[in-house]
């Protein structure tokens, strides 16, 4: 039988190294949803850099929930640079979510970034939790520090500004580029990248 010191067991926790391969293998959702957030280039890169950072130096995380948590840690950064509030607490909007408000998909910005990134900040992110990432009104307003109500009625509006943009015949332009932050993506797939990781970890 062998030394019992000599048999090792292989670790329930994912290690830095699970960490740095999921950052690799899904890097296109992750930038695509820290981006999302963040309606800002050099933003989404920092809280992609920072997630990174904290998912491999927090605390042990189960390796079934590696991935979930690695979109956490994008989210959670997210908030913390952006600091997006409710409409009747003065909301904080950058320059570059100004800038994103466009009805119209440009060359860079097709038409479903275009509509997500048009939303008020506060709006902007809890469509991003609730909808895209499937977080509970619960989960949601604990990580943006807000009420469940205040979520409620920024998912109603933000649910109803995507309706009215998503309807609206210029976003269909037969002439807008496919182009977009996550890259040669096809249209029809780019929010894929959200949903598809977060939808096979719930499976």
């Amino acid at each position: 039988m062998p030394d019992a010191k000599h048999m090792t067991r292989p670790s329930q926790f994912a290690s830095s190294d699970d960490f740095q391969k999921i950052f690799h293998e899904d890097m296109s959702g992750l930038y695509l949803l820290s981006f999302l957030l963040t309606a800002d280039r050099q933003k989404a890169e920092q809280c992609f850099v920072s997630g990174l950072e904290d998912a491999v130096q927090g605390n042990p995380v189960f390796k079934e929930w590696a991935r979930s948590w690695a979109r956490r840690q994008i989210i959670q950064n997210a908030v913390r640079v952006i600091n997006p509030r409710p409409a009747n607490g003065a909301p904080h909007q950058s320059s570059a979510a100004v800038s994103a408000n466009s009805t119209k998909p440009t060359e860079e910005q097709p038409f479903e970034i275009a509509a997500v990134l048009r939303l008020e900040p506060f709006d902007r992110f809890v469509y991003v939790m609730t909808v895209l990432e499937h977080y509970s009104i619960q989960d949601c307003s604990v990580l943006l520090s807000c009420t469940r109500r205040d979520v409620l009625v920024a998912q109603t509006r933000a649910l109803q500004q995507i309706c009215t943009v998503s309807a609206s015949p210029d976003v269909h332009a037969p002439n807008a580029s496919s182009q977009s932050p996550a890259g040669d993506q096809p249209r029809s797939s780019l929010l894929q990248l959200l949903v598809g990781p977060r939808l096979a970890t719930s499976a």
